[in-house]
């Protein structure tokens, strides 16, 4: 089922704001100051209620704290030292390596999706369907300035993520306000965008992540959507109802691994089955997982190997086994935890950075690193607030 051509006002190139590092009255860096901080790279920022930690990597002592909203979201932009906050008024870039909570903000009315790929990082504004299209390299020079960025406006607004693909094909999610319904993959052009291919079939679309050989997997409410070789493809989930959301994914593995869910009346967050999705054989299989490995959304990473760690409910790290669907080793890190009542509330997550996962113990409210290639936990700190949203300036 191919769906009518939806043709959106290419912005163009624009420079869309200009803004003043650090925070009101800071001083700006010296070179020197400028080029010490460059060196700090990979970073780990913790959000709590009113602020926003960042972390050494090696022994995760606070480097320094800013205060921000109530609840904000953190989501690696690409380049090794920046982190996209999502607060009330846009995308707010976190330096992590002077560090400095900058002026430098993407406005959007609900800030959304971060995706990073190949040489773009792509903004989605849930509140009005805007995509935003940014180099990853855009703040190597400072964030006196924004960096000149691409956009491209939804028929309607939605609950949306974006990726551009290497050769600048754009894939894009579909809906309006009442429901989304599948994706489509346009061309740019001078003054608009023209439809390459679209499909209608993802129900409830969510989620995006990207495999070996650039192939692209949607989640939907009974499957998954798959777009490869300027195609889509639509992968059905064994259930009826077979929810997935958020996939977790390599892009040197053609497997995706995807949480899963097929109670649509289940309360609570937590999930007992994962979906692997083989992109080069576009098949969908659903694993039940042990009953003692419980997870939700912030619980699954992909890390050496291309192997996935399940951050369980049991405290342990399972390692997973995406071409056998096997759990293969488990590390005990924290103590054992309940799914939260909502999921903005402060749970345990693991984020991944080469060998090194980094997890929040909000109960205690610590953050641990764990070697993933021996289990052990190599550094731990106790914060003075709870730690909620997790991320690793990743480059």
């Amino acid at each position: 089922m191919r769906m009518s051509a939806a043709v959106a006002a290419l912005a163009g190139v624009s420079l869309l704001a200009t803004a003043c590092a650090g925070g009101a009255g800071s001083a700006a860096p010296s070179d020197d100051e400028t080029a010490a901080a460059a060196t700090e790279t990979g970073r780990v920022a913790i959000s709590y209620p009113g602020g926003i930690a960042v972390l050494d990597p090696e022994t995760l002592e606070v480097v320094d704290e800013f205060d921000t909203e109530e609840f904000t979201r953190l989501n690696a932009f690409g380049d090794g030292r920046t982190i996209a906050v999502t607060t009330s008024k846009g995308f707010q870039m976190l330096d992590t390596a002077e560090p400095a909570l900058t002026d430098a903000l993407f406005e959007a009315t609900t800030a959304g999706h971060v995706v990073i790929h190949g040489e773009n990082t792509v903004l989605f504004d849930d509140g009005t369907g805007t995509t935003t299209i940014v180099p990853t390299d855009g703040f190597a020079d400072g964030y006196d300035a924004l960096p000149e960025a691409t956009t491209y406006t939804a028929d309607a607004a939605h609950h949306g993520v974006s990726i551009v693909l290497e050769d600048g094909t754009l894939v894009t999610t579909v809906g309006d306000e009442t429901s989304r319904t599948g994706a489509m993959a346009l061309h740019a052009h001078d003054d608009h965008w023209d439809e390459a291919a679209a499909s209608a079939e993802c129900p409830g679309i969510h989620g995006e992540g990207t495999a070996a050989d650039e192939a692209v997997v949607f989640g939907c409410e009974d499957g998954a959507l798959l777009f490869k070789d300027e195609t889509f493809t639509k992968l059905t989930a064994p259930d009826a109802y077979g929810r997935m959301g958020n996939a977790f994914v390599s892009e040197t593995s053609p497997i995706v691994v995807g949480d899963y869910k097929n109670d649509p009346d289940a309360e609570g967050y937590l999930l007992s089955a994962v979906a692997l999705i083989d992109t080069a054989a576009e098949t969908l299989e659903v694993v039940d997982l042990p009953a003692e490995v419980r997870y939700t959304f912030r619980d699954i990473a992909r890390g050496p190997g291309d192997l996935a760690y399940i951050l369980s409910t049991d405290g342990q790290i399972h390692v997973l086994d995406p071409e056998t669907g096997e759990l293969t080793e488990s590390y005990p890190v924290i103590e054992a935890w309940e799914g939260p009542a909502e999921w903005q509330d402060a749970h345990p997550a693991i984020k991944v950075d080469g060998d090194i996962a980094y997890v929040t113990e909000p109960a205690a409210n610590s953050v641990h690193a764990v070697d993933l290639t021996t289990g052990e936990v190599i550094a731990s700190v106790e914060l003075d607030h709870t730690p909620n949203e997790l991320a690793v300036a990743i480059g």
